[in-house]
């Protein structure tokens, strides 16, 4: 991970892809209509661990990342409705961790359906993972790939930033 100073006019905007074993994350910058890479990586938690300890080990996490990287805004993803509702439970215990976590560091927290970040870094809200993978380090200029997590998690604060753009248009 990597902090960079604060900048007037410049919204830094933390993406989360919840997982309750695999966290994605990631942190672009945005100034105007630009945006700029920061930081991304996962979150992974012990798979021996109890579900109750992995839960704690996400909320020191995401807490840890946004110690370091400071952003103004947290964007989650959605729950999508999963095949297994066993899964589905779990991924929604992780994904209130992460919210909770996000205020309790006074974060505003933003909520996008995977659709809508497939559609904001695709151009498609049925793109596979290697599609917004590849979408992710296109529009960031990235050297390489992250890794599916944390470029799902870019995607979500791409979403966001996209998001904050239409509503610029629309208040002007």
């Amino acid at each position: 991970m990597v902090a960079v100073s604060r900048q007037p006019n410049r919204l830094r905007i933390l993406g989360i892809d919840p997982g309750s074993r695999i966290t994605g994350y990631g942190v672009i910058d945005k100034v105007g209509d630009a945006v700029r890479f920061v930081s991304c990586g996962a979150i992974r938690v012990s798979a021996a661990a109890s579900f109750p300890v992995r839960l704690q080990e996400i909320h020191t996490g995401i807490v840890e990342v946004i110690a370091t990287l400071r952003p103004d805004v947290a964007a989650v993803e959605d729950i999508f409705v999963a095949v297994n509702p066993r899964s589905a439970l779990k991924l929604g215990h992780a994904r209130g961790v992460l919210i909770l976590a996000a205020m309790e560091q006074g974060l505003p927290v933003h909520e996008y359906a995977a659709r809508m970040v497939k559609q904001a870094v695709a151009g498609y809200g049925q793109a596979s993972k290697a599609q917004v993978q590849q979408m992710v380090r296109a529009i960031l200029s990235l050297s390489g790939s992250p890794s599916e997590d944390a470029a799902d998690g870019l995607a979500v604060a791409l979403c966001h930033a996209n998001h904050c753009n239409s509503l610029q248009t629309i208040v002007s």
